[in-house]
């Protein structure tokens, strides 16, 4: 456990040149107390880790010291191999660079692992798009990338609706969800997601921006998609569910609707079946996927609900019932 905190102390300092030791602290989880143990201990080892004075001060290490790539454990040599994800890096023009490092990381292994990236191709691929999905990237998603990279201001006409809009953007990252690429800007100071496919034009402006060293891709996407569901299932339905329908009620809606409604459902029956409120995007959609349910599922309210399914119900029953 220590020595994987040495290593992960020196690979800190050698990434970012200068820490407190508030900071390595607080990147691995430890005491200030530990990290002055962990630095004279590195020390004492003829690690070349030094500390500067003053308000701009820090450990460092010696200038021109790098770690080699011979403490890597298999396990790590092939999960290198795993976080390039060759598909969405070509997709924005990334593939030689991928390629590159791949090579640079696999001549500094020692001989024993060099059939690391062998080992990770032959038992994981990313197939990134849905199975109906459009394969192609978009046609300007590069141009994107490269503004990403960059930190750099541009022009984007984006098509809504019938029309298309112009903003000035600062492009802060990319996120592929489902085989669909999405551009997060900056734009009048507010984060905002775009659908790439639907970026007609892409003009650099030869600005760049300071990007917000407090932003966080992941955290800013998982709460805008989060919110992005319940703002399309704004309604709910009171419905009944036999134990098999709530059960199944993860497999006919979203996640999150068949998590609030198995929170909201009250005390079994004495069928066993529970009485919940579902939320949903709307009344014709949920008639969708409650019918998936069979007649595991009864819908009390809204009426016209009920009666929507009742009818779907009767069709059914006459369709089937002569035959």
């Amino acid at each position: 456990m220590r020595a994987s905190r040495l290593i992960s102390l020196v690979l800190l300092l050698q990434a970012r040149e200068a820490m407190t030791a508030r900071e390595l602290a607080a990147e691995l989880e430890v005491s200030e107390r530990t990290v002055y143990r962990d630095v004279e201990a590195l020390s004492s080892a003829g690690i070349p880790v030094y500390a500067d004075q003053g308000r701009n001060g820090g450990y460092r290490l010696v200038d021109g010291y790098r770690t080699r790539l011979t403490g890597l454990s298999r396990a790590e040599a092939e999960a290198l191999f795993l976080a390039g994800l060759p598909g969405p890096a070509g997709d924005m023009g990334l593939a030689d660079a991928v390629a590159a490092a791949g090579l640079k990381v696999l001549a500094a292994l020692p001989r024993s692992l060099r059939d690391a990236p062998l080992r990770a191709g032959q038992r994981f691929h990313l197939d990134a798009p849905g199975w109906f999905g459009v394969s192609e990237p978009p046609p300007l998603l590069r141009d994107l990338a490269r503004a990403v990279w960059s930190d750099e201001v541009v022009e984007l006409r984006y098509r809504r609706g019938g029309a298309e809009v112009s903003r000035t953007a600062e492009p802060y990252g990319l996120v592929l969800k489902n085989g669909t690429w999405y551009l997060v800007a900056r734009v009048g100071g507010a984060p905002r997601t775009y659908r790439v496919e639907r970026v007609a034009a892409v003009a650099p402006t030869g600005a760049s921006f300071v990007r917000d060293g407090s932003f966080d891709l992941a955290a800013h996407w998982r709460d805008a998609a989060a919110e992005f569901l319940r703002s399309m299932h704004r309604q709910e339905v009171t419905v009944r569910l036999s134990p098999a329908g709530l059960r199944g009620l993860r497999r006919a809606v979203q996640p999150f609707a068949a998590e609030a409604a198995e929170s909201a459902a009250g005390e079994p029956d004495g069928d066993g079946w529970v009485t919940t409120r579902l939320p949903v995007e709307s009344p014709r959609v949920a008639a969708a996927q409650l019918l998936g349910l069979g007649g595991e599922v009864e819908v009390l309210d809204p009426p016209e609900l009920r009666a929507d399914m009742a009818a779907t119900a009767a069709r059914l029953a006459a369709l089937y019932g002569g035959r």
